[in-house]
């Protein structure tokens, strides 16, 4: 009895890395939990991030931060998938698109990296009873990692 409950559980194991299969139009993780209106309002820094619920095979944001009554950053957001694996891509300043792997996640959380880009190498969110948690992080001085993190609400305003 004992065995056949190791061959059952093999068999979830097997079963579940098929249902992450990053196969060409599969998706390894429901995404629309990104799905929102989120801000942050802190140190006098406003910072909203907008995503669209996903639809085909694409998830659209945007983001913007501002400062006193400045606009002081905004950046065009999108997940695709690409060859069956999502990419979050990212477009600050309007600059042109920027492309991190998805390379692990769950149901409520996602994390995307780019090795070869300067900063962030890694990008991580995180659904949360209170909102949406992400956080960037990459090399800083002497090679210790930098993290910044963004703990968003649901907007009000």
């Amino acid at each position: 009895m004992r065995r056949m409950n190791k061959n059952k559980l093999l068999g979830l194991a097997v079963a579940a890395a098929f249902s992450l299969s990053t196969s060409a139009g599969d998706k390894p993780v429901a995404l629309d939990w990104f799905a929102g209106h989120w801000c942050s309002d802190r140190n006098g820094e406003f910072i909203e991030e907008a995503w669209l619920a996903p639809r085909g095979d694409l998830l659209l944001g945007m983001s913007r931060t501002i400062k006193g009554a400045k606009t002081s950053s905004f950046e065009y957001l999108r997940i695709e998938w690409i060859a069956g694996i999502p990419s979050y891509i990212a477009q600050p300043q309007g600059h042109p698109p920027v492309a991190f792997k998805w390379i692990a996640g769950g149901a409520d959380w996602a994390r995307f990296e780019n090795p070869a880009n300067d900063f962030p190498k890694r990008i991580d969110y995180r659904r949360t009873k209170e909102g949406l948690h992400a956080e960037i992080a990459g090399p800083g001085d002497a090679g210790k990692e930098i993290v910044i993190p963004f703990n968003y609400l649901a907007c009000t305003r």
